[in-house]
């Protein structure tokens, strides 16, 4: 068990140095007076402010995810209405065909070659000769 990031071998061992520190009858003060600065922080506003915060600060992710999904589930609604409304205001009955499959393109053909350009170069080569 742990107070503050204090396990218990430290906590007796804190209490043995004060009461060598101290003394048997200042503990007992010091016991009281830390007893009531403690029973008066528990018991103020400021405790139960602090309290309540970090009560909703660790319920904040579920909050805020319940949130999304009830904002979520009333968006979905209001797209199933839209498309209902469109729906039902078509004059064509038939819901929209899916998108077919591409088909396959046999393997023999030979259309989709690039063939290499006619001789032409000569042709070019002599106009230019020509021109020079």
């Amino acid at each position: 068990m742990e107070i503050l990031g204090i396990g218990m071998s430290e906590l007796i061992f804190i209490v043995i140095i004060a009461l060598i520190v101290l003394g048997p009858k200042d503990m007992q003060k010091a016991g009281k007076t830390i007893g009531k600065f403690l029973r008066d922080i528990v018991t103020s506003d400021g405790w139960k402010i602090f309290q309540q915060t970090s009560r909703e600060l660790r319920t904040l992710p579920n909050k805020l995810m319940r949130d999304a999904g009830d904002e979520l589930n009333q968006i979905g609604k209001d797209i199933n209405n839209a498309t209902n409304l469109t729906g039902n205001r078509s004059n064509n009955p038939k819901p929209p065909l899916r998108s077919q499959p591409i088909p396959e393109v046999p393997e023999n053909r030979v259309d989709n070659k690039i063939t290499p350009p006619a001789v032409e170069t000569k042709a070019n080569e002599s106009d230019q000769e020509e021109d020079a």
